[in-house]
């Protein structure tokens, strides 16, 4: 089991680490520049290696699982079922505040003429009025009301942890795209946790992104 552990931990951080960096402007810039007409096709890629790669260490998380180290039954069974599941059905009402297209990387392909900056997008959805990254949130509440043992206890260690570095390096992104705004909404906004103190309102937000400077794209 320890074995199993060890390369289990080694393939989730390989994964973030190789995730992070494709997302990363310099490597985009990097790939634009020495393959021009890699561009508009360069999310799409970037989704679909991030898929081909993550089934794998999936399989094996499911395939290694062991003795449980602890398991909600009763009412707690039920409270952490139903939180899982609020989550789920949350990730997608958001969905409706997203162009879906664009984030699969469907649009840039067809359309073409998409540049680095391009696709680092600024939202302020309902949800992003309470925290900055909804879905990085809502998959933790489903992660952390499953039932563990040792494989999938290390598993959501890790992937709290991308989590939260993967969220700072995506916040870099956008404030290298989008300024004096995104800090304006860092500082309002909590990263991965809603605080009842912390938050925007809807005139608060509507006046944010009035105030950002549209990408040549929009």
């Amino acid at each position: 089991m320890a074995i199993h552990l060890f390369i289990l931990a080694l393939l989730w951080a390989a994964y973030g680490a190789l995730h992070s960096l494709l997302a990363s402007l310099e490597v985009k810039r990097w790939a634009f520049a020495r393959w021009p007409r890699l561009g508009p096709a360069y999310r799409l890629l970037y989704n679909g290696v991030a898929v081909v790669l993550l089934l794998p260490i999936l399989w094996l998380t499911l395939a290694w699982r062991g003795p449980l180290l602890w398991e909600w039954r009763g009412l707690w069974a039920w409270l952490a079922n139903l939180l899982a599941v609020t989550a789920g059905l949350g990730v997608c009402w958001t969905l409706r505040y997203y162009d879906v297209q664009t984030f699969l990387g469907l649009r840039q392909w067809r359309q073409g003429g998409d540049t680095p900056s391009e696709q680092e997008q600024f939202y302020i959805s309902p949800l992003h009025r309470y925290v900055r990254h909804p879905w990085y949130f809502l998959s933790l509440v489903i992660i952390w009301t499953r039932n563990m043992d040792p494989v999938f206890l290390i598993s959501s260690m890790i992937i709290t942890l991308y989590f939260w570095l993967g969220s700072r390096l995506e916040e870099n992104k956008l404030l290298a795209c989008h300024g004096a705004v995104y800090a304006r909404y860092r500082e309002r906004v909590p990263a991965l946790f809603p605080l009842p103190w912390r938050y925007l309102s809807r005139s608060e937000a509507e006046a944010l992104l009035s105030a950002r400077q549209p990408s040549a794209g929009e």
